[in-house]
Formats: C-alpha cells, structure tokens, sequence
C-alpha cells in the first residue's frame, strides 16, 4: 500500500491508507481515545476504540510507526479527516522518555537544554515551519535571479586571504601554510563577473566574532549577488527591491501554512524602497530623535531602529536603503562616490530597523585597486589572482549580500 502523507488525508476520503510517522501526541480519555501522528507534512488524527487502544499502550511520543486506517470525515479534527479501524506497527519504539515535550503549541526548555538536545528539538512544528521558510527564502531568491539571467555559482571556503581585511577570520593550516575560511564570496564573485557578468552564490560564510548577540553568528547562509555593467549602485539597488519582493511573493505563495504556524506579519514592501543618504540620515536622527552622531563614521543599532521606524512612518515601508556610507568604513574594493570621496557608493537596507543587506558598487580599474590598497597599506601579494580580473578588463559592477538568518526575518 502506497504511502500518505498527513496533509493528503482529505483527498482520500472513504479510503483505506497507510501513514507513516511519529508518534506526537496520545490523548486516551477512555471511550474516546486519539492517537496523534506527525510527518514532515503535518499532523494526522488516528481514532482508536477501547479495544484499539490497547495498541498503543506503552508507546512513548516520537516512536516511529506506520497506521492503516479509513480516511472517514471529522470537523473537530485537525484537516477535517481522521483514520478509523486503525492497523498500528511499529517501525522504531523510543524506550525513554525524552529529555523535554515537543508536542506542546510552544517549545519551553532553556536554550542550554535546547541546544544539547537539538536533534529532538528540531523536530517541533514551530522548529519545522522556521527551516520552511528559511528553504522558501532561498527558493524565491534563485528563482528571481535566475529570470534574470543570473548563473549560480559555488566558490571555495579556504582561502589565501581575509575578504575584508579584517581580523574576524577563522584562520586554519592548509598543509603547513597559513589560510582562513572564507568570510565571503566577495573576491570570486567579483572574477565570475568577468565571465558570466550576473552571477550568484547560496553558500556558508565564517566569521570569527561573538555569536552571542543578536547581530552576530560566527556561521551563517550569505545569498550574495554580482553583476555587471551598472551605471552606480543604484543599479544594485533596483534589482535587490526586486529581489526581496520576488522572495516574499514566493514565500507566501509556497510557504502558506509555515506562515500561519508562525503567525507572521508581512512586511510592507513597496515598488520602491525609500532611501536616504548617511549624512542626511545622521542629521534626521539628529533632528527627530535629539541625538547628535553627525560626522560618526557608522550609524549604531538604536540609530537604525530610529530609522526604520521613520520609513514605515514617512514612507509606509518596512525597507529602508541607507545609501554613501563613509569610504574609510567600507571594504577597499568600494566605489567612492564621485562627487564626494569621503562617502561611497554604497548602501544598507535596513529592515524594520535591522541591517539586513549590505551592498554597492565596486571598482573596477586595476589602478584604483592598486591606489586603495596602498592607502590602506595592504599588501597586494595575496590578492594576485583576484586582481588578475582587474588587469585584463572588468566592467563597472557591483553586488549584495543578504545573510539568511537576517533574511528570515523578513518574514
């Protein structure tokens, strides 16, 4: 007999099926006994009568099982269907019990408890609906960007140099010489630029910075995005808008009751996201919130929640851009602005008062890679195969990278 999963109950009305799953819930209230069953479809109820019930006697939550019923029709049950005359076997029993309930509507223990028992914890429904939507997130993003003649690439994690120059890098030994895990695909989907002009990665990145807070994991999922022959990186920002609407319209058109199960709020997500330039931004806060942080070089987590909360106020948006950030801040492959060299061009989108993206426009001379490195007394040695792209002919460019922990939260 061929398997159903839980969420089909409903198309098979009147028949005899077989699930298969774990056992979530027993709830034997004498002449009406239930036995609830999960799969990764959802939950099913089986009805048990008071000689069926002694099936189940002993059975602890999450044995594994197969049930053979008759799909009959039940409004109070979940899906509106429950199995009758069930036949029970038992694939694989659990013989303790469990170091803490998943069949509760809200997991409970401690996050040290969690953690150490994550393998169980993982498998509750409100666990389940989060993994949903971080895989319908990822859908939506290769589907948006393959429309648009992006091509999916995967670059290396060991590598020569740190991305940005920085000291947050897992540093390891690669056969007795010094490398690091890689802190971005920044340098590779700058090169693959040069040979497929939009290219994009879904891959792991590494920082080694406290994971302990709430802006920071030291590993995570970047979906980064590059492409080239841009005017400025108001280019980027265009196609990131499409992006993240294409990502939301695909979750909740293929991630529906993942949704319900977390009762999301939906951001609000215009045509256009509202932006505004760092030292305007420095100067609203100033303005609106009676702190002054004009001329700091980066804008702090309470200046951006201030932020977000004027976008949604003033523009009816739950995205923000905050575009020229000071070019001593940024990354040394940044584009300055032209205009301006202090301030670069590039940009934040901040989400409800969150950073989310960061991204921009790069450079795209091998003199100008040459000169930054320089002012920045970075030596250009390890970078030579990265700026081989340079020296024989990159078009104007740029790219963003959106961290899918953060990118979760969008929804």
């Amino acid at each position: 007999m061929r398997r159903v999963q839980a969420s089909e109950l409903n198309s098979h009305m009147g028949e005899r099926v077989k699930i298969s799953g774990w056992v979530h819930n027993l709830r034997l209230l004498g002449k009406a006994n239930f036995m609830i069953v999960r799969d990764a479809s959802g939950l099913a109820q089986v009805f048990l009568s008071g000689s069926e019930r002694e099936q189940v006697t002993g059975l602890l939550p999450e044995t594994v099982l197969e049930v053979v019923g008759s799909v009959v029709a039940e409004p109070q049950a979940r899906g509106g269907v429950e199995l009758h005359e069930p036949e029970i076997a038992v694939l694989s029993p659990v013989t303790e019990g469990l170091p803490f309930p998943i069949n509760k509507p809200e997991l409970e223990p401690q996050i040290e408890t969690f953690l150490n028992h994550a393998p169980l914890g993982l498998r509750h429904p409100i666990k389940q609906a989060t993994f949903r939507l971080s895989a319908g997130i990822m859908a939506g993003y290769r589907k948006a960007l393959d429309r648009i003649g992006f091509v999916e690439i995967a670059s290396p994690k060991i590598v020569e140099s740190a991305t940005e120059s920085g000291a947050n890098v897992f540093a390891i030994d690669y056969f007795g010489r010094p490398a690091f895990l890689a802190q971005s695909p920044q340098f590779y989907k700058q090169i693959m630029v040069g040979v497929f002009e939009r290219v994009y990665e879904v891959a792991p990145v590494f920082r080694a910075e406290p994971h302990a807070t709430i802006r920071h994991v030291n590993e995570y999922v970047s979906l980064d995005a590059e492409f080239g022959f841009i005017r400025d990186h108001t280019d980027v920002m265009r196609v990131l808008t499409r992006v993240i609407r294409a990502i939301l319209m695909h979750v909740q058109e293929q991630q529906a009751p993942a949704l319900a199960s977390l009762q999301v709020e939906m951001p609000l997500a215009p045509e256009t996201f509202p932006h505004v330039y760092f030292p305007d931004a420095q100067q609203l806060i100033f303005e609106r919130y009676g702190e002054d942080c004009r001329g700091e070089p980066d804008l702090a987590p309470q200046h951006e929640r201030w932020l977000g909360e004027w976008a949604k106020e003033k523009h009816g948006s739950d995205f923000l851009f905050v575009t020229g950030y000071p070019t001593a801040k940024r990354p040394f492959y940044t584009h300055p602005n032209p205009a301006d060299l202090r301030y670069s061009n590039s940009f934040d989108l901040l989400f409800r008062g969150t950073e989310l993206v960061t991204g921009g426009q790069r450079l795209h001379h091998y003199e100008d890679y040459l000169a930054a490195m320089e002012a920045r007394a970075m030596d250009p040695a390890p970078f030579q195969s990265y700026l081989e792209a340079f020296r024989y002919g990159m078009p104007p460019h740029g790219g963003f990278a959106i961290g899918l922990e953060r990118g979760a939260d969008i929804t």
